[in-house]
């Protein structure tokens, strides 16, 4: 038994009286259930006529039916010879015509896969036509089992975009995409959100060309919304590099707390403490007015949350803070005062803000050490321990390595400086102090900011220490050489004997044994 397929036209329809009567040809029974499919297309048939799913499925017909599996084009007229005409329509399924699932027809062979179902066909469309769908319905429930039925097999697709390697291959119009400033973040999130990569990729690049210190907060801001790590560090190097014109952008103060938490966060801003602790002023004062706030102190630090405690204020000089932070009255009483302990007296009392320098350079820390042995009891009397040194390419000191005592773990107060040799001129200080466990290791003491060091110009190294007698470096070198494992770069030290009170400290012998610095 069968049932005419009736597609487009109101001419043929599907009548109980045929299919009671049964005509000799060797389709399988069908039953037309579906509606015209999506965009205007026609759905796929049912019939033993459907050609194979484009994304791998198999059509499969029971009952000896197996005709031009792979032919896409739809055919009418005449079959077997027979006599009259029967249109039959095909579609074959896309992404555009996606294949649907229906029940199997009763009487399927049994032991087929779950997930084979048949496809129906589109129903007809006139009036009459849907009366003589009822009347085939009714007649094919009322009739045996047919043996033959055909199945769809369709293999499980997920995000089917991401195989396609260019943007033609997603029903987009071209690969010739045009992107400006003013779309390039909306073009972005379509691309994200339909799962576009190539187009993403062209987003971001756009981006990454367009990088600048101006917009450098901006597009951090998107690059994490957006989960671009890459264009995201790119961000953050820019604001390394060009921190103050970074921080004086007009889209610096639209960012979110998290963006700022993550550039507060970092060692390698270029940018004095007290310039930062102006930039998270003004930002607190902008987000304030976002959320309906008055600008008073206690907003400021509300609003500011955990972006106040990554301000270094111990960085800071003492008239610095004295200036600014002290008088902001964002910073509570036991704060200022604690903070000014710091800065006046020693032993220097514990801080709850962070006293770790911060370097505005990339790259790996390297040291060299000028002493070949080390020996106990190295006095102190106030006189500062100083040598003279210069190097053949330019570096940033960031610090010293120095001897601690020689009875034990002790605490120790120092000032550190590095001086132009020619004009006496003070580059870089801290009055800081540090701890030993009292081995002969050496202690690190960092300057608040990396010193420039030219090649070719005499500089001298100077320690100030208070504390018990230490342990010194003898047998010292004159020249040290540092080769960078990486790329084989050499920097070489040459250290000669600084003219003056000196407490010792000479190239044989002496303090500073070792120099910590960055190319």
């Amino acid at each position: 038994m069968r049932c005419c397929v009736c597609l487009f036209t109101q001419s043929l329809e599907c009548s109980p009286s045929k299919m009671a009567a049964g005509e000799s040809n060797s389709r399988s029974s069908c039953l037309n259930l579906s509606n015209s499919g999506p965009l205007g297309n026609a759905p796929p048939s049912n019939s033993a006529h459907s050609s194979p799913a484009s994304n791998g499925g198999v059509v499969v017909a029971a009952g000896g039916m197996n005709r031009g599996a792979g032919n896409a084009n739809p055919r009418t007229g005449p079959e077997n010879g027979g006599g009259g005409a029967e249109p039959a329509v095909r579609s074959t399924p896309s992404a555009h015509n996606p294949p649907r699932q229906s029940v199997c027809p009763s009487g399927a062979t049994s032991g087929a896969a779950s997930n084979m179902t048949a496809t129906p066909s589109s129903s007809s469309t006139s009036s009459s036509s849907s009366s003589a769908s009822s009347d085939a319905s009714a007649a094919v429930a009322s009739l045996p089992s047919s043996p033959a039925s055909v199945l769809v097999y369709r293999e499980p697709v997920y995000n089917w975009q991401a195989t396609k390697s260019t943007v033609k291959e997603r029903f987009l119009y071209s690969d010739e995409v045009q992107i400006g400033p003013e779309t390039v973040m909306t073009t972005l999130y379509s691309a994200k959100k339909y799962a576009v990569p190539a187009l993403e990729a062209h987003c971001v690049e756009f981006l990454k060309k367009n990088l600048r210190a101006d917009n450098a907060f901006m597009l951090l801001t998107q690059a994490r919304l957006f989960d671009e790590p890459q264009l995201a560090s790119l961000c953050l190097e820019n604001i390394d590099k060009n921190t103050a014109d970074a921080l004086a952008a007009e889209g610096f103060t639209d960012v979110d707390l998290d963006t700022l938490v993550a550039v507060l966060e970092r060692d390698t801003l270029g940018l004095r403490e007290v310039r930062l602790f102006g930039a998270a002023v003004r930002w607190a004062e902008a987000e304030a007015q976002r959320q309906q706030l008055q600008p008073t102190p206690e907003n400021k630090r509300r609003v500011l949350g955990k972006a106040l405690s990554l301000i270094r204020f111990p960085l800071m000089t003492i008239e610095e803070f004295a200036a600014g932070p002290a008088q902001s009255g964002i910073l509570t009483d036991r704060e200022v005062v604690s903070l000014f302990l710091h800065f006046t007296v020693n032993p220097k009392p514990h801080v709850e803000f962070i006293d770790r320098p911060r370097c505005c350079l990339r790259g790996k820390e390297c040291s060299i050490t000028r002493f070949s042995q080390v020996e106990s009891r190295w006095g102190y009397s106030g006189t500062s321990d100083r040598i003279r040194f210069s190097v053949n390419r330019r570096i940033f000191v960031v610090g010293f390595g120095l001897y601690g005592s020689i009875h034990g773990p002790t605490d120790y107060q120092v000032n550190i400086q590095i001086i132009h040799t020619d004009s006496n001129t003070v580059l870089g200080q801290n009055d800081t102090g540090f701890s030993c466990d009292g081995t002969a290791s050496t202690f690190r003491v960092m300057f608040k900011e990396p010193v420039e060091i030219l090649p070719s110009v005499n500089y001298i190294a100077c320690a100030t220490l208070k504390g018990p007698d230490s342990h010194y470096g003898t047998k010292g070198m004159r020249k040290v050489t540092h080769e960078a494992p990486a790329t084989g770069t050499k920097t070489c030290f040459t250290f000669c004997y600084a003219a003056g009170n000196n407490n010792g400290t000479s190239v044989e012998d002496g303090q500073i044994p070792e120099v910590i610095f960055y190319t």
